[in-house]
């Protein structure tokens, strides 16, 4: 089992790079019109760059660097080492087989994050989940897979859990809609083993975990479940993830973001506080032993 980098990967230099060199571009007063001519591309190519869309070319690194004056070799040195990382694989690369592209962008940020605030309506959610849930919930979605498949999807979301027990981990806090505890995923046995898994989880001093109990009704993300991930590299802003059957839908305009956040700051109002959650939990134990 591959273990996860503590600072992120391509797609975060990506991100990184691109920020910076858009910034020196704005400093410069420079379009991008001009800086795509530079490097033998176009106005659409320097905005994919500045956008951590595309790969980097340490020539065209260095040309853009040239065209903006920046003159001091450390900065260069250092913009072009982020160009390398940027084009390097991911931790995850072994597990390429089972991976979609738009969902290794995703493990690369969750890695690179310092907050990850994530809401659930169906499942636990992934960083928490054991390893008999995970493949049960991996069934669901490829029944037709073979056991070496399962197998392989099983293993990288444990690897996933490995940013949790670093040195300095992110924090995560986590509201559950109730359903996810009363749902026999791959059983009662296992939904068993899983509950208890989050009483232990409560004790971890990075988790803070919610549950929105049935009793509240209706509340501000009943539109589905969702994840914001917070950086702590300059000039990165925060990103919504939402994660749909075949693809995921990233967000980081402003005022999506914002639209998104005062939604999971509702929540984190209207759903129990963290202290009662070990008896939520409990409860829960408790009502699959009488069914």
């Amino acid at each position: 089992m591959s273990a996860p980098e503590q600072n992120g990967g391509p797609t975060v230099r990506r991100l990184q790079l691109g920020a910076r060199l858009r910034s020196l571009r704005l400093a410069a007063g420079i379009t991008r019109d001009k800086a795509g001519y530079e490097i033998r591309g176009s106005e659409s190519k320097i905005s994919r760059m500045e956008l951590g869309r595309v790969a980097f070319k340490e020539r065209d690194v260095t040309d853009l660097l040239k065209l903006y004056g920046v003159s001091d070799p450390r900065e260069h040195e250092r913009l072009l080492a982020l160009a390398r990382e940027a084009n390097s694989p991911g931790w995850w690369h072994s597990y390429g087989d089972v991976l979609t592209t738009w969902f290794q962008n995703y493990l690369d940020l969750e890695q690179a994050a310092e907050l990850i605030r994530t809401y659930e309506i169906q499942f636990v959610p992934g960083l928490l989940q054991t390893d008999a849930y995970a493949r049960a919930v991996i069934m669901l979605g490829h029944g037709t897979a073979s056991a070496d498949e399962i197998d392989r999807r099983a293993d990288l979301r444990m690897a996933r859990k490995q940013l949790l027990a670093r040195e300095d981990p992110p924090r995560l806090w986590a509201v559950i809609d109730e359903a996810v505890l009363r749902r026999p995923i791959g059983g009662k046995q296992v939904l068993r083993e899983q509950i208890e898994h989050l009483i232990e989880a409560c004790r971890h001093r990075y988790i803070r975990l919610q549950v929105i109990p049935f009793r509240s009704g209706g509340h501000a993300a009943a539109g589905g479940a969702f994840t914001i991930l917070r950086f702590p590299h300059q000039n990165l802003p925060d990103v919504v993830y939402i994660e749909h059957l075949t693809s995921g839908l990233y967000l980081d305009k402003r005022e999506d973001v914002d639209h998104y956040a005062a939604a999971m700051g509702r929540l984190f109002i209207e759903a129990e506080p963290p202290d009662r959650t070990p008896d939520l939990l409990r409860e829960a134990l408790r009502a699959l032993d009488d069914d």
